[in-house]
């Protein structure tokens, strides 16, 4: 997606300019024509270099200001008036100044979804296409409260793994600290003082062994930190290639544990996405098309693109999603059975309710999981040390003794 700047001339003569995000300079065209405007310039963009941290918008933000925005369109309000109001009261300054823009290209002729479309990191893909939707069925504060909904329940599934996945980390990250301490600063004290005893070539196995890692360990860091920084930056740019990404993607679906996990995860953002765009109006080509752009996994992603294919070809939903092999039985099932019933927005959304809880079962019994696994090998590898750097002192304690 490339950002270009347009001109266009309305209905009845007046010039109009904006800025959207599209694939190609025709797909610019067509919107602009579908909007009942006559493009009279289309330029890309150019992108210039910026450094940022993030957009300074977080999610209760956006779930804030779109159903204070849907309340304000179902009470009569007009856009500009709302988004004024939103603008004003906002305590969040970075959206304060996105809201300004917005208002300002929607004052200018531009629509309301065009205008949101100008800040892509704050109003995503799937947002401003079902606001778009709203807009052409005249339902937009039914979409927005739908929308606030989806943004709701999609944030929970990503603080319910977040939220597992930290103290993992957390301890990981302790764990390698306290090791490398170990083996840099700990280890080589005791050789020192075993070498000043007398006591070094009548150390244990254990204890030669230990002290040997620890020495390469030492000698060898600057190559080991090497190697390490050479592996994250190839794989970084490998990732970056299409095949590298669908690698590491079809990778991740196949580990044992954590792959079914991965997988009920996006099932759930799959059809909890495509539910919510059916539901709101959007035809089912574009509603897939905007579900594999947001699925986070280009396995997912191929899947999705494969159905629709087939389905632009005359064939039903379901028989696709089974040809992939990526998407459970069950979801397949209902989703034939949502299409022969006409209620597949519906089945879709008790599919996501299942799944999402599923994740919450899953994604705490992988927790359950890792703690006992993490605190036996940390605590393990932290012992083999201790009794390894302990036991020739009781030697020398007895020797001592015994003189």
């Amino acid at each position: 997606m490339a950002e270009f700047v347009w001109e266009a001339r309305g209905r009845t003569g007046e010039v109009r300019k904006g800025s959207m995000e599209a694939e190609s300079e025709d797909a610019v065209n067509q919107r602009l024509r579908a909007q009942q405007l006559q493009p009279t310039k289309v330029k890309k963009k150019g992108r210039a270099f910026t450094f940022s941290l993030g957009t300074g918008v977080g999610q209760k933000d956006l779930v804030t200001f779109t159903r204070l925005f849907a309340t304000m369109i179902d009470a009569g309000l007009p856009i500009v008036q709302c988004l004024d109001i939103l603008q004003a009261q906002t305590d969040n300054k970075a959206f304060g100044v996105i809201l300004r823009d917005v208002k300002a290209s929607v004052e200018q002729g531009a629509t309301f979804s065009d205008s949101l479309r100008r800040h892509p990191r704050v109003f995503d893909h799937l947002y401003v296409n079902l606001v778009q939707a709203g807009e052409v069925g005249g339902i937009l504060d039914t979409i927005l409260n739908r929308l606030a909904v989806y943004i709701e329940k999609a944030q929970k599934l990503r603080s319910q793994v977040r939220g597992a996945m930290t103290y993992p980390a957390i301890v990981i990250i302790v764990f390698f600290g306290v090791l490398t301490i170990l083996l840099v600063f700990v280890i080589p004290g005791f050789e020192t003082m075993f070498k000043d005893f007398g006591a070094k070539d009548e150390l244990p196995a254990l204890t030669k062994m230990v002290m040997a890692f620890s020495r390469g360990f030492v000698g060898n860091a600057p190559f080991v930190v090497a190697g390490l920084t050479a592996f994250i930056v190839g794989y970084t740019y490998f990732y970056r290639t299409p095949r590298g990404k669908r690698f590491t993607h079809r990778w991740l679906l196949r580990l044992p544990v954590v792959g079914d996990v991965l997988r009920k995860i996006a099932v759930a953002r799959f059809t909890r996405t495509l539910g919510t765009l059916l539901a709101s109006g959007v035809p089912i080509l574009d509603a897939l098309e905007i579900v594999a752009k947001t699925a986070g996994n280009v396995v997912i992603e191929e899947a999705v693109m494969y159905a629709r294919l087939r389905i632009s070809e005359g064939k039903n939903m379901a028989q696709p999603l089974a040809e992939t092999r990526v998407f459970p039985s069950m979801v397949v099932q209902m989703v034939g059975v949502g299409e022969q019933t006409g209620a597949l927005d519906t089945m879709l959304n008790k599919i996501a309710d299942f799944y999402e809880e599923e994740v919450d079962v899953a994604v705490s019994a992988l927790t359950s999981l890792i703690e006992p696994v993490l605190m036996v090998g940390i605590g393990g590898t932290v012992g083999v040390v201790l009794i390894a750097m302990y036991m020739p002192i009781f030697s020398i304690a007895g020797k001592i003794k015994a003189e």
